[in-house]
This record gives structure tokens, C-alpha cells and sequence, in this order.
């Protein structure tokens, strides 16, 4: 049986979201039909793409190997469908802010393809915090933002989601949470905890221990993901990071897995930003509809 776009799609939604039932909503199709997808998309390739959980599903080896791929794959065909328009008439100039976590590990690619789309639009990245982006926004210095949404609430800025990145609990290769049959925050709360501080990560973090009867045990605070990933492989501790900043392997070389809780944790959500009642130019356009377009297609009714 050979691959399929419409597979490939609802398999990056599922594994970008962690539950199939947020792929869907996503997606705005049935969940039978991204299960019907997913099931015919690792029959064809002969082997599971995602291990099922209490709470929704995480990535096997091969399936974090191949989302990859399917990254690849549709990016490709999204380029060959816009050749056409390379040459596109868009000009100007679009001061864009983003966050630290947002610009080393989601938009770089998207910057490329944006570039190779719009060859005559030039962006102009800053990397700020958030409250600097919520004021740079407001005060008119920039046009646009990319970062973490969770701790925006400033009414003057209108936020449109991208993504929503599946936390996880890392732990080193021979932990031995990884051979529960479910680890909840009572299980990591006795662990040496490693704590994110960049972007907000800590606070964050304290906001979703806090809807809980316990407290994670913080022997290092760090604004450093590769320390965090460090620790984690050499089994000096544990973190709850989002997928989006996994990586399987420690600068070590030494191996991190991810542990799905089976206690609710949210997601580390990703989104634009602009201020409200702001006047939209051609380039601020042509900058959402290419992050709806990558990210919220297919409409009702599916597609290839």
C-alpha cells in the first residue's frame, strides 16, 4: 500500500499533539479517521510508529526517526507546489520578535521557507523575552511575534496557536521509571529535579506542579536546555520538557527517553502575535496564512 499525504499530515498532527483526540480537533475530521490513517500508515511501513498510552500516545525510535521524514516529505511537496510563485512580487521589510526557545528550535526552518517563498521579503529577527516582545509590540518597533502564548494576557495583543508540544518526563536510558506501567507526579516528586528557567520555563512549570499535592525536588536551576539534557542522560536527574526541544542523544552521546505521565500536564504552546486593531500589510499576511497553512490544513473534509 503505498504512503499518502492525508497519512502523513494526520501523522505529524498526532505526533506534534500527543493525542489523537486533539489531532482531530485540530485537523477537524473524526478520530477514527486519523486512527484509520495512522493504522494504515504503519501497516504499509511494517512497523509502530507511536506506543499507546493511559493518556493519549508518545513516539517509538522509529517513529521519532520517521516524523523526520514526513517533515521532509511534505515540505517538499509544498515547495514544488508554490514553484510557480517563487518569483513572488511580495516586498517590504517585517520586523518579526521571538522568544529564546521559539527561535532555536521551531522557527529557523520555517524563516528558510518563508525566504524561499518570498525572496524579495526581508525579516528582520529580534530575540527578545516575552515581556519585551508584549511592549515592542504595542509601542509599534515590531510587526509581528512568534513565542510561547501560555503566559500572554495582555489585552492590547491578539495571539493566533501554531503548535501545541507534548510535555514529557525525560530520564536518563536505564531509569527505573522507565519500566513502570504508569509514572505520575507522585513518582517524580521524590527524583533530583532539573528546572528549566528559560522563557518563563520555571514558572510555568511550578503553575501545572501547583494543581497537584506535591513539589518536584529542584537540585539545579538552569536557563540552558543542553545542561538540562546533560543532567538528564548521565542520570543526575529528571525534567518535564516539551517535545519540541527533545533530542534523543546528550552532547555526551549518552541516551534521554521520555516518559508519558499519566497525570495531565499542558502543553507548551506556540503562536503569533501582533497588536490588536493593528493594520495588517501584505508581508504580515503573507506570514499567517503560511503558518495557517502549514499548521491548520486540512480543512473539513480531509485531503490528499
Amino acid at each position: 500500500m503505498a504512503l499518502t499525504l492525508r497519512q502523513l499530515k494526520y501523522f505529524v498532527a498526532t505526533a506534534e499533539l500527543g493525542q489523537i483526540s486533539q489531532a482531530a480537533i485540530q485537523l477537524t475530521i473524526s478520530q477514527s479517521a486519523v486512527t484509520s490513517a495512522i493504522r494504515e500508515l504503519e501497516d504499509s511501513l511494517g512497523t509502530q510508529l507511536f506506543m499507546r498510552t493511559a493518556t493519549g500516545v508518545t513516539l517509538t525510535h522509529t517513529g521519532r526517526r520517521f516524523l523526520n521524514q514526513a517533515y521532509t516529505i511534505l515540505s517538499s511537496v509544498d515547495e514544488a507546489m508554490r514553484i510557480p510563485n517563487l518569483e513572488s512580487t511580495l516586498t517590504g521589510t517585517l520586523a518579526i520578535a521571538a522568544s529564546y526557545t521559539v527561535l532555536g528550535y521551531f522557527l529557523p526552518h520555517h524563516l528558510l521557507r518563508l525566504n524561499t517563498q518570498y525572496p524579495r521579503l526581508t525579516i528582520q529577527l529580534h530575540e527578545l523575552n516575552r515581556e519585551s516582545i508584549e511592549e515592542g509590540l504595542i509601542a509599534g518597533r515590531y510587526d509581528m511575534a512568534v513565542l510561547l502564548t501560555s503566559n500572554v494576557s495582555n489585552p492590547e495583543l491578539v495571539l493566533e496557536p501554531v503548535i501545541h508540544s507534548a510535555r514529557r518526563l525525560w530520564v536518563g536510558a536505564h531509569h527505573p521509571l522507565l519500566k513502570r506501567e504508569s509514572v505520575t507526579f507522585a513518582d517524580v516528586a521524590p527524583e533530583p529535579f532539573v528546572m528549566l528557567t528559560v522563557d518563563e520555563a520555571a514558572y510555568t512549570a511550578l503553575r501545572y506542579w501547583n494543581e497537584t499535592p506535591y513539589r518536584p525536588n529542584v537540585i539545579l536551576r538552569t536557563s540552558s536546555v543542553e545542561a538540562v539534557r546533560s543532567m538528564v542522560a548521565n542520570g543526575s536527574g529528571v525534567a518535564i520538557l516539551s517535545d519540541m526541544v527533545y533530542r534523543p542523544w546528550s552532547l555526551e552521546g549518552r541516551r534521554i527517553e521520555t516518559v508519558q505521565l499519566r497525570d495531565p500536564v499542558p502543553p507548551m504552546s506556540v503562536g503569533l502575535a501582533w497588536r490588536r486593531n493593528a493594520e495588517f500589510s501584505p508581508a504580515m499576511h503573507a506570514v499567517r496564512e503560511y503558518f495557517r497553512h502549514t499548521f491548520m490544513e486540512p480543512r473539513a473534509g480531509g485531503g490528499a
